[in-house]
């Protein structure tokens, strides 16, 4: 087969593939040939002219070769559709022309094709048989009914149909302009609701940020709420801390009377720098201050001058100044306003203490106290708050004790004014 070549004039209509003609066609006669071109429909009623030139469904002619391998065929134009076709090609054209016209199928088919086309046209029969007996049994029935139509009530019928049809056609119209209408109105709800849909965009945008600004707020709220929770119990803490005892506190450290950890006094055993002793006296006399403020007293001779380390006693009327503060020397050659400061800080500490007794008769210092000197009630001894002819030890627990009266004086004040 892939020695020879076979020339092949035409393909299938439906899947293109080329077709080998059958010989018998090359020889088909003129009465063949008008048989074949008589109408298969009976509306088809125009005949073909076999001196007609021109065709309906012409196929260009193809030839058979060999592939470029050697292993089929290949459909190749042999570029002569344009000159003029041989007689058998044309007879086989018109042949195959004719039968284009009178079906519904353009004509050559090949096997395939043609199967499946008997199928569809034996599907078509039947239903068409089907139809015609329905038809038929119809017609047969129409014929045995013994009533006439009526004519008038069908024409009745008729005009009251087409008055109902027009009065639809009506309606409709009317339901057109109507829907024409709705549909505006459509359009303009969706303009809307794209509108409503940008506000509601917009809304929540800022109900979130509203959402946030509470949420922050709502933060900055409880933190206020547990400052002021904080300050209310540090307030409530304040009002009951005694603040004299705060600021000043009294103790004692052995023999020593202390007032914020400064020692007051000196000892052979234990020689206090006189720095610390001057930064006592200091403390000692802001308290009697303090102290005497706090109940409205003014000291008639005296008036103690808080300084630090440098505090005084002024002496009313002659403008003298008493020092509270000592350098250090031998004793007996100090100067005496050292031991006049000290005797005229007694006699103020006398003076509070004589004005806390008119305001409560139930108060009492444990030390009595007479100028310059304080009386231990236990051993009946008297101690001097001077310095000069008098032992280190002597003048350590006069301070001792000057310190103690100081304490309880202090106790007084504070539960007077424990509420205000």
């Amino acid at each position: 087969m892939a020695d020879e070549k076979v020339s092949v004039s035409f393909a299938c209509q439906r899947c293109q593939k080329p077709l080998i003609i059958d010989g018998s066609l090359d020889s088909i006669n003129e009465h063949a040939m008008a048989e074949l071109s008589l109408p298969i429909y009976a509306t088809n009623i125009d005949e073909m002219d076999p001196n007609e030139s021109g065709f309906d469904h012409v196929v260009p002619p193809f030839r058979l070769s060999d592939s470029i391998n050697g292993t089929g065929f290949t459909l190749v134009s042999d570029g002569k559709e344009n000159k003029k076709l041989s007689a058998e090609f044309l007879a086989k054209a018109q042949l195959f022309d004719a039968l284009s016209s009178n079906s519904e199928f353009d004509h050559p088919l090949c096997d395939e094709c043609t199967d499946s086309m008997l199928e569809l046209l034996e599907r078509e029969l039947k239903i068409a048989e089907n139809e015609w007996r329905d038809y038929k049994s119809y017609l047969e029935k129409l014929e045995k009914s013994e009533e006439k139509p009526n004519i008038p009530e069908l024409r009745k019928e008729l005009a009251d149909l087409e008055s109902k049809e027009k009065h639809l056609l009506e309606e409709l119209s009317k339901l057109k302009v109507k829907e024409s209408t709705l549909n505006a109105e459509i359009k303009a709800e969706e303009a809307e609701k794209a509108k409503l849909a940008e506000q509601e965009v917009s809304y929540w945008r800022e109900y979130t940020k509203h959402r946030r600004d509470l949420m922050l707020t709502e933060d900055d709220k409880r933190s206020l709420e547990n400052q002021i929770s904080y300050a209310e119990h540090h307030l409530k803490r304040l009002q009951n801390t005694n603040i004299f005892n705060v600021a000043f506190h009294i103790w004692h450290a052995g023999h020593f009377g202390t007032i914020n950890n400064f020692r007051l006094g000196r000892l052979p055993s234990a020689s206090v720098d006189w720095s610390e002793i001057n930064a006592a006296w200091g403390q000692t006399v802001l308290l009697l201050c303090a102290l005497a403020r706090k109940i409205g007293l003014s000291f008639e001779k005296y008036r103690l001058v808080p300084f630090g380390s440098h505090s005084y006693v002024e002496v009313l009327g002659e403008g003298r100044e008493l020092p509270l503060y000592g350098t250090g020397g031998f004793k007996f050659f100090w100067d005496t306003k050292f031991d006049a400061a000290m005797v005229a800080f007694l006699e103020c500490l006398i003076q509070f203490q004589q004005e806390v007794e008119k305001r409560d008769t139930e108060f009492c210092l444990p030390y009595k106290m007479e100028k310059g000197k304080i009386i231990d009630p236990s051993t009946a001894n008297s101690y001097s708050i001077k310095i000069q002819f008098n032992s280190e030890e002597q003048w350590t627990k006069a301070l001792k004790f000057m310190l103690t009266n100081l304490k309880w004086g202090l106790a007084w004040v504070s539960s007077q004014f424990t509420t205000q």
